[in-house]
């Protein structure tokens, strides 16, 4: 499939990355006849224009908008929920399960209209949790997923949508794509407020010791959790590439340089020219001990897997953190 013969719906297109995925399938020259998120047009992180382009601001929740978001759309991209960083996803679950509203609503208009493909943006918070009680993870392949024990709310509300698609494929031909994010981040996201993830959060908290001369940052958990952290640029080309390509089952779209938290810091640190005294929060949210992605799977569909370092990723976006705090707030005055 190629997107430029379709025409495109992408929801959740006010959030950081269905931000981007509108900007990059409009600057490709693809039809994007429709953008849609909860929020007023105000609030979304990036606003794209387009020749045939729709900015909608409708709660998806509701199936007569998921209808009217569909409309003249071959090809949806479903990047709507509510989520966020770990402290946000264990202190809202029942708030993160309510996305399967949306997600079901979705794909009901999509049967309805005839839609050729249909996207989810699937989490790696679907992975059996007894596979990533070790920071010496073993990396996750796309069949740990069963037998089922997900991230309690947020990934049980994902599990439950890759069936969905599934299902809508056997019983109704809708043709479904799901990706597994694996830790997303750059520029024009999250970076405080409670729903940042951890890069932009260290980011942050490096920024601020350094602009307050308090060297010293707060880490969640004692910082020897690993993670893979993928920029958003892989995630953008991923999530294209597994939406036009022929395999239905579920794949993993992240990087596999696995870091340590502290690791995260040091890298943080060192673009910023600064060493910080480190204190532990113990009692904080710090989700899995363990996680990273395999992506033997991907590479031999795609030939492809997210391959920029997380250093050059981080740099920058380090650097818009920085201008965005300096833009907001008085220099020193953290």
């Amino acid at each position: 499939m190629d997107l430029r013969n379709e025409r495109v719906a992408v929801a959740g297109a006010g959030g950081f990355i269905g931000g981007h995925l509108t900007r990059a399938l409009v600057d490709q020259g693809v039809e994007v006849v429709s953008a849609t998120d909860l929020k007023p047009l105000e609030e979304w992180y990036q606003v794209s224009e387009g020749a045939s382009l729709r900015n909608l601001s409708l709660d998806l929740k509701d199936l007569d908008n998921c209808h009217r978001s569909l409309q003249d759309a071959t090809v949806c991209f479903n990047l709507a929920a509510d989520m966020g960083g770990m402290g946000f996803i264990e202190n809202n679950k029942a708030l993160c399960m309510l996305s399967v509203l949306t997600s079901t609503h979705l794909l009901m208009a999509a049967k309805d209209a005839g839609l050729k493909r249909f996207f989810f943006a699937s989490s790696a918070c679907v992975y059996n949790g007894d596979k990533q009680t070790s920071p010496d993870v073993v990396a996750l392949r796309e069949r740990d997923a069963y037998p089922a024990l997900p991230e309690d709310g947020y990934g049980w509300e994902k599990l439950f949508t890759e069936r969905m698609c599934r299902h809508f494929f056997e019983d109704y031909g809708l043709e479904t794509r799901i990706a597994r994010y694996h830790n997303v981040y750059g520029p024009l996201g999250t970076w405080t407020g409670g729903r940042e993830k951890a890069p932009a959060a260290v980011c942050r908290k490096v920024i601020e010791a350094k602009e307050s001369g308090r060297h010293e940052i707060e880490i969640w958990g004692d910082g020897h959790q690993t993670r893979s952290f993928m920029y958003i640029d892989d995630c953008i080309k991923g999530s294209q590439l597994i939406a036009t390509e022929d395999e239905r089952e579920p794949l993993n779209l992240g990087s596999s340089e696995l870091v340590t938290i502290n690791q995260l810091v040091d890298v943080a640190e060192d673009i910023a020219g600064i060493k910080l005294e480190r204190k532990y929060n113990l009692g904080a949210p710090k989700g899995v001990n363990g996680r990273n992605s395999d992506n033997t799977l991907i590479l031999k569909t795609l030939g492809w897997e997210p391959s920029i370092r997380l250093r050059d990723g981080l740099a920058l976006t380090y650097a818009w953190i920085e201008r965005e705090m300096h833009a907001a707030v008085p220099l020193g005055a953290y």
